[in-house]
């Protein structure tokens, strides 16, 4: 019987009270080292995996209901990225020592040839893509790459070739996506910055960096209906950017307390799926108006009571008074003293799930109806992937376990 997430005693405000709850359908164990990727194979009851004890593994499901191993090929250092083609069955894997190798699998699952490998990178690799492109009526296969090597790279899948020379990052590059239509790549890296590159057969072309994030970007997703990129770092902090909307705005979403690991994208929902280090999986109502998060004010003095901050020494010698630690309402942005702002409040419009510092006004003028829900996977989860037509989440746990979701009751 498929089991169900259920939360310990809670009080009814509690964020994780929800009459609809993902289902857990499996757990896959087996691996002597971190898991790093698992994906659903479409349309067959199988699952994909790398792990840093350096195999890929293809699990079927058996008569038992229970997965068990089909394949377990290992290479020559760590596999820590992959990325699947179901149509041709091409199965392309990243390696620790910066190589991508290629293998076909055979129809039933239970066999993969390998191809050839690719020296992309002297580093981790730490995103990949398969792409096609047409270059003068021809049509090219190319893998876009990240690696901790600090570059961005793509070559020729066919022959391994290198197309035009690397962008290189002044940090690791950590995460990687794509645009198809428009041929633009982002990269993230290690110092929260966002590279976004045109990518032309010729060479590379910077076109903007995105800044927001105060650490490493971990994860990117492109919603290519809207034309919106999602990133997400160890700064516990989402960040939605309208790239292709043309308003130049940046949303904010705050609902989780530890390094955000994963996101997943719905598009006939319009809903974003996020994981993380604090063992939560939530999932995000995007269809509701959202607001950005206001510029913080800096002034010498509390901006409603006048009180001065601790750096106000005249301030201090004029009012008599002790000085103040300076902090700010997350709702209006302006600079306050402890005692201006003592009220702790969720702001669902700016993405503030969780409780933060608001000032008194602010306070009762907010609609604190939730826009997200949030889902205890019992498990510090490192990587998540969503199979959109089976509506299922596979999960990749720090344990070194895979748990398979039924979220159907979300999406």
């Amino acid at each position: 019987m498929a089991a169900q997430i259920k939360p310990g005693p809670s009080s009814s405000n509690d964020k994780f009270n929800s009459n609809r709850k993902p289902v857990l359908l499996a757990k896959l164990e087996g691996c002597s080292d971190n898991v790093n990727k698992a994906i659903i194979i479409p349309e067959t009851d199988g699952v994909i995996s790398v792990s840093s004890d350096r195999s890929v593994r293809v699990w079927l499901k058996r008569d038992s209901g229970q997965y068990w191993p089909s394949i377990c090929n290992y290479l020559p250092s760590p596999a820590v990225d992959l990325f699947y083609r179901p149509i041709s069955r091409q199965l392309f894997v990243g390696q620790e020592n910066g190589t991508i190798s290629e293998y076909i699998l055979e129809e039933d699952f239970n066999r993969m040839e390998p191809i050839g490998d690719i020296l992309a990178h002297y580093g981790r690799i730490t995103g990949m893509i398969w792409t096609e492109v047409s270059i003068d009526g021809t049509v090219e296969q190319w893998i876009l790459s990240t690696s901790r090597d600090k570059r961005f790279q793509y070559h020729n899948a066919k022959n391994g070739n290198p197309i035009g020379p690397p962008f290189v990052c002044a940090a690791w590059c950590t995460s990687l996506e794509y645009d198809a239509e428009s041929a633009h790549a982002f990269v993230g890296d290690y110092s929260g910055n966002i590279t976004m590159l045109n990518i032309k057969a010729d060479g590379l072309q910077v076109v903007t960096t995105l800044t927001g994030h105060t650490a490493c970007i971990e994860m990117l997703t492109w919603d290519s209906s809207s034309r919106r990129l999602f990133s997400a770092g160890h700064d516990r902090l989402i960040i939605i950017w309208d790239i292709g909307g043309g308003h130049g705005t940046a949303y904010e979403l705050h609902g989780h307390t530890n390094r955000v690991t994963s996101l997943a994208f719905v598009s006939p929902k319009n809903q974003l799926i996020s994981a993380g280090e604090d063992s939560v999986l939530v999932f995000w109502d995007l269809n509701a108006e959202r607001k950005e998060t206001p510029p913080w004010a800096e002034s010498d003095n509390c901006e409603s009571c006048s009180r001065p901050f601790l750096w106000n020494i005249t301030g201090i010698f004029e009012r008599k008074q002790f000085g103040s630690r300076q902090h700010h309402c997350r709702a209006c942005g302006r600079a306050l003293c402890d005692k201006c702002s003592q009220e702790q409040s969720t702001i669902p419009s700016m993405g503030f799930e969780l409780p933060v510092r608001v000032c008194k006004f602010c306070s009762s003028n907010i609609d604190h109806t939730p826009l997200a829900t949030f889902h205890d996977t019992k498990h510090s989860v490192m990587s998540i992937t969503m199979d959109l037509q089976r509506k299922c989440v596979v999960t990749v746990g720090q344990d070194r376990v895979i748990k398979i979701w039924d979220v159907s009751t979300l999406i």
